[in-house]
């Protein structure tokens, strides 16, 4: 038996799961809750097919509605696979086997962060001997100004490429607003301790440190993290936890081929 091919000399696919990535597509480009008529118009369907769709990505996870507003976005499905897709990286993969042992070593809370089109996404998150007052979920979008790991992104990539996220999540009320010089002294602070700290910020009770790694061509490719109970967090702690975290990156980057200071 032999495979239909198209004119492109591809494998037939089923019309169905193409239309339904459309309206996945579109969900994920909207960059936030989308009305109806919003998803239809970035998918260019009829809004009646649209609808139809989302009922079924809705009822397998990929997608959410909010029952109050009505509007869609992505759901724990399509968070999960994004996750995974990214834990699956060669980066992220690398630098796994660093936050266990930051873990084992310090005995706190350790977790890695990438960037992402919503903002820093946290992707790993293994859980040290000290309880926390929260667990953050992995696949939660942390945010720029609040925590430690979006501190360090917020220092080591472009303005071109942050800008509009932290526009985002200051419009949101997920990151506290800011002036341009607030900004800029948060950048110069992790860029010159080469860390980021941050205490009762972003969650009563938590405080948190992060650190970069770079790639071979000194890009910022992850952010490690370390978490602890704020009330750990003494002057001496930091300075004992940041010189501990700096090593782990330093030594991460240059497993990754990273060869500057």
């Amino acid at each position: 038996m032999t495979i239909a091919r198209n004119q492109d000399s591809q494998p037939q696919g089923i019309k169905s799961i193409e239309v339904g990535a459309r309206v996945l597509l579109a969900l994920e480009q909207g960059r936030g809750p989308m009305a109806l008529t919003e998803v239809a118009r970035a998918a260019d369907l009829h809004p009646a097919k649209v609808h139809r769709y989302l009922a079924s990505l809705v009822r397998t996870g990929f997608a959410s509605q909010n029952r109050a507003t009505g509007l869609y976005d992505l759901g724990p499905a399509s968070r999960h696979l994004g996750v995974e897709a990214l834990r699956r990286t060669d980066a992220v993969s690398a630098v796994s086997a660093h936050t266990t042992e930051l873990r084992d070593q310090t005995g706190h809370t350790t977790n890695l962060g990438v960037w992402t089109d919503a903002g820093p996404m946290l992707v790993r998150w293994d859980t040290g001997a000290h309880a926390l007052p929260i667990v953050i979920r992995v696949g939660s979008v942390l945010p720029l100004l609040d925590s430690a790991v979006g501190c360090v992104f917020l220092a080591h990539l472009s303005g071109s490429v942050t800008r509009e996220v932290l526009r985002s999540q200051q419009r949101q009320g997920t990151t506290r607003s800011a002036s341009a010089a607030e900004i800029r002294e948060v950048k110069e602070v992790a860029r010159r301790d080469r860390f980021s700290q941050t205490s009762n910020q972003m969650i009563f009770g938590l405080a948190a440190l992060a650190a970069p790694v770079f790639g071979p061509d000194g890009a910022l490719e992850v952010v490690v993290g370390l978490v602890l109970p704020a009330r750990m967090m003494t002057a001496a702690e930091a300075r004992r936890l940041g010189a501990t975290l700096l090593a782990t990156t330093e030594r991460a980057s240059h497993e990754l081929g990273y060869r500057g200071e």
